[in-house]
């Protein structure tokens, strides 16, 4: 091919900045098309090519005869792109010499590729193949078809380049090279397959690993080397490049192209048909978007990346963790003046090869994890529910911009604070030739995520490494532009226009479980997502010595803007020596885990939706169907006046002859009894087919109640007793009172919000009182053992407060705006009047009465 001089030749603006990670050029690929460093002198240490600037536009080139001319920023004014047709049709031929010079690097790169699958074939039918023919197949696929395809187009261009005059046409060449996508598209769906075949041959076949590892690729025809040493890995991976870069060709030929001139429309169709074919195929198959070049030429793909907690000198930080298919590498922002580009710092950096996870109980405990308390976290959440509603009324009332944004801020700061503050189950990483860290999750799902992700990587046969201080730096400085999560998971990041997600009660029924290779103990669990991050909300019971459990357990879990569900199935592990030092919980296997995103469409139909999550081989099968916070929010009266769910208070005790409920009094009992150390008592769902049968009994008011009690789970029990107190035809602190209790928490007079609150029990018909006190008192002893329980004051009063405040329908349609205005406003409400109620002295109901004559009645 005719060398081309590149004194003068122009940088060209590009249409969009997605292409500036690409250059069609020979002059700054290797043999490789890996781009070559211009800089380090021979010795130094290598850097890999890395575009610090995405926006910048890349500089088309071609090789030179010296090889050594610089390249001028500025155009001449010659060839300036503009809109005459001269101009336009000579910065044409700037871009197809550009182009063919790379064309000729991607040939040799097939060839050298094709080279050893003629010997392979011949040694498949032998007695000692290296290869089976289907291997070969397999590895090979579509690639002399791709070369056919590429050669033909250079024969045909490469003249028409070298003898070039404003006349030629080679829009009918493109246009056959797009129309013949088609063997790219198989290429594509086959190319993972072909890797793992390769890969694996490799593993088995020394004979095969020589070949692999050392493809000799021809250097273009005036270059000073002859030849290249490239894996096969990497030049399989030079097919799906190419197919960008054709395209990004036909963009600037256009752009050059006058519209009369006959190619025109011909590059336009090819141009098309390129674009369709790349939206078409995945794009998670392209590891050139997460990818950086190490010093050996190797590529270093990022697997994946994610904000976590860590725990360092004793406090926790927000770390961004890149994950990379060698190393570990651990970040943080680094804060930047206004206009700068964003970096990332360095904080360690851990190879693969070294990194070990120490089991529980090798692990040491760490006394400086101090779990955050949950009556802090429930107020931030509180802060960031009532922020969002003041926004919502901003935007309706088309308020100020600048009063949005403060409120924006202050959400964002309240939403920090409770990413940071919230996880607490530990992640321990090892360096084993040095330090150990720890991160503190808020999910096992994500846990697992991270392990599973390493262990994967850890399959591969990894060399242990130094990085350079210059390779550090490079790493790092590529983890802004390859990261694929951008923004801190708060919802102060998303636009206006995501999905805000649901608020109410979803209802999952866990069925059953196959594809287990052997017996075990076995259980799942529920996650959700709630103010960005998941907590876990149900856990069905241990299905014993199975292969096939069938646990049919229903589940009532509350929404707060969830998007997503996930479930994770564990073997229980009963060995005590199994504990984990930074928990005090046993360690209990995962076997699989599985998320689907709440669709509110598919959700919120009023019939039950089945579905199965597939997880490592394991099917887990489950239904589910959604209330909205509105629906679940009614109180409707029961018809039938014989039972005890949907029947007044006054109404029951009246008939029982008794002052507080016997179904109040049996719950509380029990909960006392075999519950008070039971983690998340109340907060746990219990099985709703549990709590249905136990209300079924109470209405009944069977005689075999106390035995059924007895042999109840005890979350069960929790949850009838919770459903009682909701299913009120009026709450227990009545709709006539509930406007005052909002104002009287509201007051900030600590004498005058006592005499008002006070004053407001006293008011209450006496069953409702004397129940309302009796819970009180057991409420205040679960919380006594919180440190064994996790269940504060606060979080009993968040759990209880709307069950025993919120108005029957007729009351709260006032106060109905939105699901998650509802939320904000009336809920933080009910829950303040129950923890003033909870956090207040002993009140007794004598000494309440007591003290009526100081106070007039009205209210």
């Amino acid at each position: 091919m005719e060398p081309l001089s590149h004194r003068g030749l122009p940088r060209l603006s590009w249409i969009d900045t997605l292409y500036s990670n690409f250059s069609y050029g020979a002059e700054d690929y290797d043999a490789e098309g890996h781009e070559e460093q211009k800089g380090p002198p021979e010795g130094s240490e290598t850097m890999p090519y890395i575009d610090e600037s995405p926006t910048m536009s890349p500089q088309l080139s071609a090789r030179s005869q010296g090889g050594g001319d610089s390249i001028s920023p500025t155009p001449p004014e010659g060839l300036a792109p503009g809109v005459e047709a001269g101009k336009g049709l000579e910065m044409r031929k700037l871009v197809l010499s550009g182009f063919l010079a790379s064309e000729e690097i991607y040939i040799n790169q097939l060839e050298a590729l094709l080279l050893p699958m003629k010997p392979l074939k011949a040694t498949a039918t032998t007695s000692q193949p290296v290869l089976t023919i289907q291997q070969i197949e397999t590895i090979f696929y579509k690639i002399q078809d791709i070369y056919e395809i590429h050669k033909e187009f250079y024969d045909n261009l490469c003249p028409k380049v070298q003898q070039w005059d404003s006349q030629v046409t080679m829009g009918h060449l493109f246009q056959k090279l797009a129309s013949q996508l088609g063997v790219y598209k198989a290429f594509v769906d086959n190319y993972k397959v072909a890797l793992e075949t390769a890969e694996k041959c490799s593993q088995s076949n020394n004979q095969f690993q020589k070949i692999s590892e050392e493809l000799k690729v021809k250097g273009p025809k005036d270059s000073k080397d002859s030849h290249t040493s490239v894996t096969m890995e990497a030049l399989l991976y030079k097919p799906i490049d190419r197919v960008t870069r054709s395209t990004l060709v036909l963009h600037d030929l256009l752009k050059h192209t006058p519209v009369d001139h006959p190619d025109y429309p011909l590059l336009q169709d090819a141009l098309r048909i390129s674009q369709n074919f790349l939206s078409s195929i995945n794009e998670d198959i392209d590891p050139r978007r997460t990818a950086v070049t190490t010093p050996k030429g190797e590529t270093r793909q990022l697997v994946k990346d994610g904000f976590l907690v860590e725990m360092s000198e004793s406090s926790r930080k927000l770390r961004h963790v890149f994950l990379f298919t060698d190393v570990l590498l651990c970040a943080k922002l680094k804060k930047t003046s206004a206009g700068k580009h964003q970096q990332y710092d360095c904080k360690w950096y851990i190879p693969l090869a070294d990194l070990v996870f120490p089991s529980p109980e090798e692990s040491e405990a760490s006394p400086q994890v101090h779990p955050f308390p949950d009556h802090e976290l429930e107020d931030m959440k509180m802060k960031i529910s009532a922020l969002k509603s003041e926004i919502q009324k901003e935007k309706a009332s088309k308020g100020q911009s600048r009063a949005i944004e403060r409120l924006k801020k202050k959400m964002f700061e309240n939403e920090f604070l409770l990413l940071l503050n919230s996880p607490t189950i530990p992640f321990r990483i090892h360096n084993r030739n040095g330090k150990s860290y720890l991160f503190l999750l808020s999910s096992d799902y994500e846990r697992s995520e991270w392990r599973e992700a390493i262990q994967k990587l850890q399959k591969k046969d990894l060399q242990a490494f130094v990085l350079s201080s210059v390779e550090l730096q490079v790493l790092t400085g590529s983890c802004f532009k390859l990261r694929t999560v951008h923004n801190i998971p708060v919802t102060s990041n998303k636009d206006d226009d995501e999905s805000p997600g649901l608020y109410g009660f979803l209802h999952v029924i866990v069925h059953s479980a196959k594809g287990f290779k052997q017996s075990a103990n076995l259980y799942c669990t529920l996650e959700v997502d709630s103010f960005g991050y998941f907590v876990s909300k149900a856990k069905t019971r241990v299905f014993r010595d199975t292969t096939e459990p069938k646990w049919d357990e229903e589940f009532e879990i509350e929404l707060e803007g969830s998007q997503s569900l996930r479930i994770l199935c564990y073997e229980k592990c009963y060995d005590k020596t199994k504990v984990n030092k930074d928990n005090n919980e046993i360690v209990d296997k995962i076997m699989g885990k599985g998320q689907i995103q709440l669709d509110p469409q598919t959700v919120e139909t009023k019939n039950w939706h089945t579905d199965v999550i597939e997880m490592n081989g394991i099917k887990v099968e489950f239904s589910m169907k959604f209330t909205s916070r509105d629906m679940s929010l009614k109180r409707t009266p029961s018809k039938k006046q014989t039972g005890v769910f949907g029947v007044k208070i006054s109404v029951v005790t009246k008939r029982e002859r008794s002052k507080v409920p016997y179904i109040v009094r049996q719950c509380v009992e029990e909960v006392e009894k075999r519950g008070i150390d039971e983690v998340g008592i109340y907060r746990i769902s219990g099985v709703a087919t549990d709590i249905q049968a136990l209300k079924a009994v109470f209405d009944a008011n069977n005689k075999d109640i106390l035995l059924m009690l007895s042999d109840m789970d005890i979350n069960a029990i929790a949850g009838t007793l919770k459903l009682y107190f909701r299913e009120l035809p009026e709450p227990l602190l009545t709709d006539r009172l509930y406007p005052a209790f909002m104002e009287g928490i509201a007051l900030s007079d600590p004498a005058a919000k006592e005499n008002c609150m006070m004053h407001l029990l006293r008011s209450l018909p006496d069953p409702n009182l004397i129940t309302f006190l009796f819970l009180l008192e057991h409420l205040k002893r679960v919380a006594e053992k919180e440190p064994i329980n996790k269940m504060s004051l606060h979080n009993l009063a968040t759990v209880f407060g709307p069950t025993l405040l919120r108005p029957s329908e007729v009351e709260s349609k006032a106060h109905l705006t939105s699901a998650a205005d509802i939320w904000s406003h009336d809920v933080m409400a009910q829950v303040q009047v129950l923890l003033y109620y909870l956090q207040h002295p002993p009140i007794s109901f004598a000494e309440l009465k007591r003290n009526t004559l100081y106070f007039s009645t009205d209210v």
